[in-house]
């Protein structure tokens, strides 16, 4: 896998609409992700020419989505591009994608949900990319950016020394809704839900594989595509799965994980991270996805495969950074997670 160049003060972001168009219909709360990114960071960010279309228009247009990020990662001016916002539809997008141009121009490239497809697409160029926080979800958090979440994009994007030990967030995590129509949430702290830490729901010993994955249901789409992750990019990886604010039942996961299990990925795995689900699901239900998951596991007899649940990523907030393809070591004993090296270079 191909790393991109770090990131740092002065540099250029571009921002793409490559699903919903979220910043045509809340201009407010993308601008504020934009401020409060450059404000952070130090960095420049910019749009490509159809970042802020009609959101109706982007729709009926995926090709000028992909042709925006294309402009981008072919820019030399550009260091990185972040996803505005996910929605569901980026995989119409896949006809209009130049691998070619992501492999010759490799960049930093990050978002989550259904930035999933474009994932895929950046690790069958070959480039390492980013799961992490979109920016008006993540980076134009109410009130301010959340520490948990500033601290890990610094420590992935703008430093070349490895990772390191990935520590749960302690402070409290929120799926609260604040409607974005309405300016004056923007400054009204979210609602946070005690933090009750990650579950190692089973695994014996440390294992190490290369991160792979991305938002549940998203994922499953590419299955049949030419995008489908090849044989050998699933042997010996670190599966990380999310699931998004519609909540899909813990039948319908166990029920994807079968399917997973019948074309041999499970048993190629070195172990699965699974996050808090997102959504309107209820503390006290998490352990249904958790009983789910390890149901499959066991039928498949993988008793010694490490699980952990609860994870901090996805479609709660906050949530920190996984780059595609970077070695993680999960040891069992210990209870403990390791990027083992950097996701960047100079």
């Amino acid at each position: 896998m191909l790393k991109p160049k770090k990131l740092g003060p002065g540099d250029k972001i571009a921002t793409v609409s490559l699903s919903w168009g979220g910043p045509g219909v809340f201009p407010a709360r993308y601008k504020t992700g934009v401020q409060q990114l450059s404000d952070e960071f130090g960095v420049t960010v910019i749009e490509m020419p159809h970042t802020l279309r009609d959101a109706s228009w982007l729709q009926n247009n995926p090709q000028a989505r992909a042709d925006d990020l294309m402009r981008a990662f072919a820019d030399p001016s550009i260091k990185a591009i972040f996803s505005t916002i996910g929605g569901d539809d980026s995989i119409r997008t896949l006809p209009f994608m130049d691998l070619d141009v992501i492999r010759s121009n490799p960049k930093i490239f990050m978002g989550y949900s259904d930035t999933t497809i474009t994932h895929l697409v950046c690790s069958k160029a070959g480039l390492t990319s980013f799961y992490g926080p979109s920016i008006m979800s993540g980076f134009a958090e109410n009130g301010g950016m959340f520490p948990y979440m500033v601290d890990s994009v610094r420590k992935t994007l703008f430093s070349t020394e490895p990772i390191g030990n990935i520590a749960p967030n302690d402070d409290g995590w929120t799926v609260e809704f604040l409607d974005w129509a309405k300016p004056e949430n923007q400054t009204r702290v979210r609602t946070l839900t005690p933090s009750t830490g990650w579950k190692f729901l089973q695994g014996v010993g440390s294992h190490r594989g290369h991160l792979i994955g991305g938002c549940f249901e998203s994922l499953d789409w590419l299955r049949g595509t030419e995008y489908w992750p090849d044989p050998e990019m699933w042997q010996g990886a670190v599966l990380f799965l999310e699931t998004s604010e519609e909540a899909p039942p813990p039948a319908a996961v166990l029920r994807a994980l079968r399917t997973y299990a019948a074309m041999g990925v499970l048993k190629s795995l070195s172990g699965i991270l699974f996050a808090r689900p997102g959504g309107e699901i209820q503390p006290d239900q998490f352990d249904q996805y958790d009983k789910v998951i390890l149901q499959v596991i066991q039928e498949e007899g993988l008793v010694d495969l490490p699980i952990i649940t609860h994870r901090d990523f996805g479609h709660t907030d906050p949530m920190f950074v996984l780059p595609y393809g970077v070695q993680m070591e999960i040891n069992c004993e210990q209870q403990q997670l390791t990027i083992l090296e950097s996701a960047v270079t100079n």
